[in-house]
């Protein structure tokens, strides 16, 4: 059934239904199996082989270099429709895509060329940014230098989500001098090692753990030559989180408005025989859908805003391709608070339709919103709306990059 007639409105293209049908029946597979994965802690490694199989993972290449050409906006609607599905499966790949826009950006064209056949090959990438409290922030533990005639890399990651599935992790260091350096590590190297010791109360199918990395050998055409993340990685990645989002309200939507739809059991001060007649009920099972369309409304026109900014990457001058990064940032960071507030509400509202048979384990209501808190601490709204409260009042632009450490700790060496 397309979007359309589901009331989630038209995708975001003529030729979006057709795009989407490919991967479709792959959805519904992921989703048929979700619950019972998450009881059993069974990793969606067959499932993510699915969608690579099919092409999910090369949708953003131009269709003569392997891949389907699709717009930025035709990519996050279908992550929504995938997080729908099971919403660990869309940040196990999130690292993917945007490394996936980091090739696309690059101004390198033998790596660019390099890695666009890699990934055309079905290959993927995990995230390797993240550290431990003890990293100062701003800085990064995890070292890459010369040594002799290779480069040696030693060091750890946490948050290190997909990686456990990739083929590649996207790994952030600093080399001899303090500099920042992008490399890419093979999964499968000497020294690499990756462990499923995410213990986090949502999103726990992620592997989300530790990445080591003790004495890895890397070849030089491993390092990226671009030594910084992709003009609009800020946006880039909160949106993925937000269309996360919004697919896991879309999914506590038609989980509350089926569950109602069989339910026999009634109160005595009800206002029906059944549930599906009640017009309380009915009206808790319209809120969450109107917060999951919302949700999903807000993600498409955010990611408007970033096909802006990729398609400046060779058009306009450099203040051009500034403005069209930090309008795209501003637009996804007035989107935060908007789509997690709809979400976090809708997932904790769903149960006043139903009895407290709803709260059993086996029903799997409650991942629905220990998956969207857990994804909603990542990057506080609370910054978000600062900055949109900054510029709003005072004009100012949005910051880049940012990471995250300890702000007390010294740097060491």
């Amino acid at each position: 059934m397309s979007q359309i007639e589901n009331a989630w409105g038209a995708g975001p293209t003529d030729r979006y239904e057709e795009l989407a049908s490919r991967f479709r029946p792959i959805f519904r597979d992921i989703r048929d199996s979700a619950v019972e994965r998450e009881q059993d802690h069974r990793l969606p490694r067959a499932e993510i082989a699915a969608l690579k199989e099919a092409g999910f993972t090369t949708l953003r290449l131009p269709k003569d270099e392997g891949g389907f050409g699709a717009t930025l906006p035709e990519l996050f609607n279908l992550l929504i429709e995938l997080s729908e599905a099971d919403s660990n499966v869309t940040n196990a790949l999130r690292a993917h895509f945007g490394f996936t826009e980091e090739v696309l950006n690059s101004p390198f064209k033998d790596y660019r060329d390099r890695w666009v056949k890699r990934i055309a090959a079905k290959e993927t990438s995990g995230s390797g940014f993240t550290e431990g409290a003890d990293n100062v922030v701003g800085h990064f533990n995890t070292r890459i230098v010369r040594d002799g005639d290779r480069l040696r890399l030693d060091g750890q990651k946490f948050y290190t989500t997909g990686s456990l599935f990739a083929d590649w992790i996207n790994l952030g260091a600093e080399d001899e001098e303090g500099n920042f350096i992008l490399a890419q590590v093979p999964t499968n190297a000497p020294g690499v090692s990756i462990v499923d010791d995410w213990d986090g109360f949502g999103q726990q199918l992620t592997a989300s753990g530790t990445a080591k990395f003790d004495n890895v050998t890397l070849s030089d055409d491993l390092i990226n030559p671009q030594r910084k993340r992709f003009r609009y990685s800020v946006a880039f990645y909160q949106l993925v989180h937000l269309a996360t989002l919004a697919g896991i309200g879309r999914a506590a939507a038609g989980d509350v408005a089926r569950l109602v739809s069989v339910r026999k059991r009634v109160f005595s001060h009800g206002n029906a025989d059944r549930a599906g007649a009640d017009p309380q009920i009915l009206q808790i099972v319209g809120k969450v859908r109107a917060s999951a369309y919302g949700a999903g409304a807000v993600v498409l026109k955010a990611a408007e805003a970033l096909q802006r900014a990729y398609d400046t990457r060779e058009r306009e001058t450099s203040e051009g391709q500034d403005l069209s990064v930090a309008v795209a940032d501003l637009e996804v960071n007035q989107g935060v608070t908007v789509v997690t507030s709809l979400i976090l509400d809708a997932t904790s509202h769903l149960f006043d339709a139903l009895g407290a048979s709803s709260a059993r384990s086996g029903v799997g209501l409650d991942r629905h919103w220990r998956n969207a808190r857990t994804l909603s601490s990542h990057n506080p709204r609370v910054y978000r709306e600062r900055i949109v409260g900054d510029f709003a009042v005072n004009g100012t632009w949005p910051p880049g990059p940012y990471r995250v450490g300890d702000g007390n700790a010294a740097k060491a060496g």
